[in-house]
């Protein structure tokens, strides 16, 4: 091979391209988009492959509209006022022009800071225009999105759920 073609040469393959979530209310499995957010694929895939997400909850809830989870805190009931701030501030924001159409899988981030994605990830479940640009999406459901409706119809005291919806368990291959 000539040195021209090894330049030529495809890049090493993503970790991984899909992730399944499986929740107190059903599975959810989501398309990953390393052509969107390499970085945040990565982190995710790191974290769901080490257990991190595993025991997580869905602590934030927007009727209609998100619903957000993958903080560390969540697996304490204990941390419930911090819920929110952990798993934060450990990526720059990789925004793209593609839409927050329904299913859309982003990185959720600190309202200080757009470099600030990290575990947590929020779906949406309706059209969200407004956030274009950003957040960082990093992928898309493709199974389960009645279950991310279900959560969606958590009963919540402004955005908190009352009952904890648990991911039980997160892959990723």
């Amino acid at each position: 091979i000539s040195g021209a073609a090894r330049a030529q040469a495809p890049g090493p393959s993503p970790v991984a391209s899909k992730m399944t979530i499986e929740t107190d209310a059903g599975t959810i499995v989501m398309a990953l988009r390393s052509d969107l957010a390499p970085n945040h694929v990565a982190h995710v895939v790191k974290t769901a492959k080490a257990g991190g997400y595993d025991g997580t909850t869905f602590h934030r809830i927007i009727a209609g509209g998100i619903i957000q989870g993958g903080d560390p805190l969540t697996k304490d009931p204990r941390n419930a006022a911090r819920y929110g701030t952990g798993g934060l501030g450990l990526l720059k924001a990789e925004f793209s022009e593609t839409a927050f159409t329904r299913g859309v899988v982003a990185a959720a981030r600190r309202p200080s800071s757009q470099d600030s994605g990290g575990s947590q990830f929020f779906i949406v479940l309706t059209e969200q225009p407004g956030l274009k640009g950003q957040y960082s999406i990093f992928g898309e459901v493709v199974s389960g999105m009645d279950v991310a409706d279900a959560i969606g119809r958590t009963e919540v005291e402004g955005d908190k759920p009352k009952t904890r919806v648990v991911i039980r368990k997160a892959s990723a291959e």
